[in-house]
């Protein structure tokens, strides 16, 4: 059973690190379910304040990353047309550009839905995709360092404990 749980945290982990990149996954707080399942092993010493403070890490990141984007394109002069845009960019991109779609997707998503949402023209559409694509890679790589934080302290607990687990 130990080993069930194990391999579940660990698959919750990398989903939560795979996250950090699909707009559908929320990844801090996926790779914090990872390390709940693994709390659950007797073996696994994980204390109770850890899980809160990093339960609070991951749902601070989570709902920052929500702001974080529309604030870009704010700044730049955007509306919620290059958000939602970045966000659907960032899926159609990944599924036809691969790897390139992390950065082109988001991008095109934002310039094409603030042309279509708010009816700006191409250079105030370009400057709030810009904006819209800096607060949305700052939001990934908030993610993406909480994650790979959180799969330290997974790999950190399982060396603690692996005297008695093998």
């Amino acid at each position: 059973m130990d080993l069930f749980l194990i391999c579940l945290s660990g698959f919750f982990i990398l989903l939560g690190i795979a996250g950090s990149f699909l707009p559908v996954i929320p990844g801090p707080l996926t790779s914090w379910i990872g390390l709940l399942i693994l709390s659950f092993i007797s073996e696994v010493y994980i204390s109770t304040d850890f899980l809160i403070i990093s339960f609070s890490i991951a749902l601070f990141i989570f709902l920052l990353d929500i702001f974080i984007p529309i604030v870009g394109a704010k700044k730049f002069g955007g509306g919620k047309g290059s958000t939602y845009g970045a966000a659907v960019g960032l899926f159609i991109g990944i599924i036809f550009l691969g790897p390139f779609g992390i950065l082109f997707g988001p991008f095109l998503g934002a310039f094409f839905g603030e042309l279509i949402v708010n009816k700006q023209n191409k250079k105030g559409a370009l400057k709030a995709a810009f904006g819209s694509l800096i607060g949305f890679l700052s939001g990934v790589f908030l993610k993406f360092i909480v994650g790979l934080a959180f799969g330290f302290y997974f790999l950190r607990f399982l060396w603690n404990a692996r005297a008695f687990l093998f």
